[in-house]
């Protein structure tokens, strides 16, 4: 950890968050609520979903978080603002959060592995365009190490004269506690120039902001390049994990071994920890696929082949583990789902949240649709056009296809009325309380449940009649 010297900062009075997304959204309105003097702006171009964030009822947010409604029906029209009026935003702003998509390439050099940084770029450019005094720009997205470097090399050649620093800030949030992890983190980190008075500055004034309720012991400030990097490693390590045991789930289900029982026997000794140890049908999000993917885009762009085929090897295994998913499904249903009806239960990557990105539910139900399914689903909080569109985005089945395929329903139940096989793929708590029986009696039979998430009792479960499939088990 850095420490800064007693350099003059900076009235803090207005913030801009480019980007509305599930970062800039929660991130802004925590800021707002803790910092009642500070007036926040989050900016969008997108009108439909700046619009959803000023919906009257705060039940109608674009984002499903426990507790976000909340802060923001306290906070929205007092000091926490969502608008359209990006350029407007950027010029009264003391500080200016990046907080844009970064998305994996899908084109040209690094296709597949680097991110896709035309939306930083696009801010930088707009931010020099707009701005006539100084400003401090926080990286909040997730970057490649270095992108400050390129952020700098764009603000400070505007020749108007307006002096910029630049932080990375990256955050820590795993969807579905992220109010709790922004309300008690276990760090915040700030990276920034540490060799200029200016540098050092700029980073103490967002410690003071973020002081307004993190203890000042857990705000670590380090020079902008560790900050970047820390990012990813932290996501590579935890995806790592998860890896990991799933990969042992796997050697149990050959052995007759218990995953649950491996991870809890090795999560009690003190140098492993029992965390990311839960065994699922894969991980997904917006954060753990691409950040490895960028790590190992930067590890062969620098001639570390070998630490590149490691990192590699953590996405390899977590696509593996949903494929054969989907494929057990398809043996146990005697080699063919052609015509049969296959409920999906739960189509967020995880519960508590309306995130899908990268959700094993979509690449499931994608292959199951290959094999000529009929795939029903379900999901509390995810809305119709998200499945469609989420399926659409593969490419691999055209869109009137889809929509004769699948069909999204309003209850479990409904799901699986008429169904062959069940298929939990979120771990949304109202699962673990089905009326079962009800279920299993509407189903055809065998009637077959895959607990991807291992939220099922087993014993229980078969004594209802069901055939019942856990991964790891």
């Amino acid at each position: 950890m850095i420490s800064l010297t007693n350099t003059m900062t900076k009235t803090i009075k207005n913030i801009c968050c480019i980007g509305a997304g599930y970062v800039g959204g929660p991130t802004m309105a925590v800021i707002a609520q803790k910092c009642p003097e500070i007036k926040v702006h989050v900016v969008d171009i997108n009108e439909s979903r700046v619009a959803a964030w000023n919906d009257p009822n705060v039940e109608h947010i674009p984002i499903y978080e426990p507790g976000l409604s909340e802060i923001v029906a306290e906070t929205r029209d007092r000091n926490l603002f969502f608008s359209t009026k990006v350029d407007e935003a950027i010029d009264q702003a003391d500080i200016i959060f990046i907080s844009v998509n970064t998305p994996t390439k899908t084109y040209g050099i690094g296709k597949g592995m680097a991110a896709d940084l035309k939306f930083i770029e696009l801010c930088a450019r707009q931010i020099a365009r707009v701005a006539k005094t100084d400003k401090i720009i926080v990286e909040k997205s997730t970057l490649p190490v270095r992108t400050a470097e390129a952020l700098k090399d764009i603000l400070h050649n505007t020749g108007n004269g307006v002096n910029f620093q630049i932080l990375s800030n990256p955050e820590f949030l795993a969807e579905g506690t992220a109010i709790d992890d922004l309300l008690d983190p276990d760090r915040i980190l700030i990276g920034g120039d540490t060799h200029t008075a200016e540098g050092q500055a700029a980073m103490q004034t967002l410690v003071d902001v973020y002081a307004h309720w993190v203890p000042k012991a857990q705000i670590l400030t380090t020079n902008v390049w560790s900050s970047e990097l820390s990012k990813l490693t932290a996501n590579a390590f935890l995806a790592q994990r998860i890896s990991s045991i799933n990969a042992m789930s796997e050697i149990c289900e050959k052995t007759g071994a218990n995953v649950d029982e491996v991870a809890r026997a090795i999560g009690m000794d003190s140098r492993i920890g029992s965390k990311f140890l839960k065994s699922s049908v894969g991980f997904g999000g917006s954060c753990f696929q691409k950040d490895i993917l960028n790590l190992v885009y930067i590890s062969k762009s620098l001639g570390l082949q070998e630490v590149a085929d490691y990192w590699e090897q953590v996405i390899i295994l977590n696509d593996h583990q949903k494929l054969r998913f989907a494929k057990n499904i398809v043996k146990t249903l005697y080699n063919t789902v052609s015509g049969k009806q296959i409920a999906m239960l739960g189509w967020a990557f995880k519960k508590d949240t309306n995130d899908t990105r990268e959700s094993a539910a979509i690449y499931v139900s994608d292959y199951l649709l290959s094999e000529q399914a009929d795939v029903i689903v379900y999901d509390p909080k995810v809305k119709t056009e998200q499945i469609y569109a989420d399926l659409e985005y593969l490419g691999h089945h055209d869109s009137e296809t889809i929509r004769q395929r699948v069909k999204v329903v309003k209850t479990a139940k409904e799901a699986c009325q008429n169904a062959h096989a069940i298929a939990v793929m979120t771990e949304w708590d109202e699962f673990k309380s089905l009326d079962w029986k009800s279920i299993y009696d509407d189903m055809y039979k065998p009637a077959f449940v895959f607990d991807g998430r291992r939220i099922l009792d087993q014993t229980s479960m078969e004594a209802l009649g069901f055939n019942v499939n856990i991964i790891g088990n």
